[in-house]
């Protein structure tokens, strides 16, 4: 059982901001001080900082080895998940370091945490008294195993981990343990309702085709980086099956943003393409186009796109509430060198962004002699009638 003693918390408290890998080279100027511990509790510290900001104001949670700040839940997606489920009992096959099954939990009357690693399952223990979630059990358990002889409860949560690493390449169900597709009809068993959260490299339109029950499905991004891949299973399929896209803010007072749609009405929804800009330029954020609500976006808001394939709108209104990034149009030119030298020759750093555009960032980056960053925003892009164009903005 994992004991930290109290000169061990001490050390974390009074070093909790110093460099983790400069303390572990020190180990034998602190002889009662459990190093290896220590180590852990600083470094998942760190992790909980940035992702986990109420764990992190409280000293005595627990944190697992190897917290990785890419792999961790963070606790604005938890939030988020926690406002779609409620009911009496809810159970968590794949608990994890216990992060969305400790957000999830306060909607419930009883909660159930199952987890294969008996480690982590200690930690669960620990750390659950202490955020006052005393409902939740805890199954040092293998979650297919657990479900299948599992009583039905409301709701069941899932979270399966990818075989292995496919770099950058898409992702299907089949690549993930368990593998929900097979499990379907098994979960639906045991529970009115099943979240199942999956990578956002997932291939969205397979997902769909596999998984029958699919009632709704929420994207969610974090400061415009897609995050998470949320499908909610249910007894009905309805006929339209809602897709959310989400934009959740941690950064100053920047309000969430939320737009919901059905493929059948991006298949249908009216979209007018443009040959010219006008005053602003409009990019939609990263769950509307993981989503590809390219039309429908179109349809909902004053706006042109650009082109079939530059998913980039302008209008001559400033919409405040459009779900993406507003820029105002500075000018624009040709990729011709004269017009390049007339428009940009002042530019010394610029944000650039290609879309549907015959060159890679570092070719513009090359050929323009721009550094990375400033307030000038630079989208190498293609109009409707197939004029390449680079558009210089600066943010609203």
């Amino acid at each position: 059982m994992m004991q930290i003693s109290p000169e061990t918390q001490l050390f974390i408290r009074e070093h909790s901001s110093d460099d983790v890998r400069a303390l572990a080279l020190q180990a034998k100027k602190y002889p009662d001080i459990d190093m290896p511990t220590a180590i852990t509790q600083i470094a998942g510290r760190k992790v909980a900082a940035e992702k986990i900001p109420s764990w992190w104001e409280m000293e005595k949670i627990w944190y697992p080895k190897h917290l990785s700040l890419e792999q961790c839940s963070s606790e604005i997606t938890a939030r988020y998940k926690a406002r779609l489920l409620q009911g009496d009992s809810l159970t968590d096959l794949t608990g994890g370091f216990g992060i969305d099954c400790s957000f999830l939990a306060t909607g419930f009357k009883s909660a159930t945490y199952v987890e294969r690693q008996e480690e982590l399952c200690e930690i669960a223990a620990h750390n659950f008294p202490v955020l006052n979630l005393n409902h939740i059990n805890i199954k040092n358990e293998d979650g297919v195993t657990y479900l299948q002889a599992m009583s039905p409860v409301d709701c069941l949560f899932l979270d399966p981990a990818r075989r292995n690493e496919h770099g950058g390449k898409t992702v299907a169900i089949s690549d993930c343990e368990p593998n929900v597709a097979e499990l379907e009809e098994l979960l639906l068993q045991k529970a009115n309702r099943v979240m199942i959260k999956l990578s956002p490299m997932l291939d969205l339109s397979l997902a769909l085709k596999e998984l029958k029950q699919t009632q709704e499905v929420h994207i969610l991004s974090v400061n415009n980086e897609c995050k998470e891949l949320l499908i909610l299973l249910g007894q009905t399929s309805p006929t339209e099956i809602s897709i959310h896209c989400v934009n959740l803010s941690t950064k100053g007072t920047h309000e969430e943003q939320h737009f919901v749609f059905t493929r059948e009405q991006e298949q249908y929804s009216e979209c007018t393409y443009t040959d010219s800009l006008e005053t602003y330029l409009y990019e939609p954020n990263a769950s509307l186009l993981k989503a590809g609500a390219f039309r429908s976006i179109a349809a909902a808001y004053p706006v042109r796109k650009l082109h079939p394939n530059s998913h980039l709108y302008t209008s001559d209104t400033f919409i405040e509430n459009f779900p993406g990034r507003i820029f105002r149009i500075v000018n624009q030119c040709s990729f011709n060198k004269k017009e390049v030298k007339e428009n940009l020759a002042d530019l010394k750093k610029a944000n650039v962004t290609v879309r549907n555009f015959p060159a890679t960032v570092a070719e513009l980056r090359k050929r323009i002699h721009l550094a990375e960053g400033g307030d000038t925003y630079l989208f190498a892009s293609t109009l409707n009638n197939g004029q390449k164009v680079l558009i210089r903005c600066e943010k609203v």
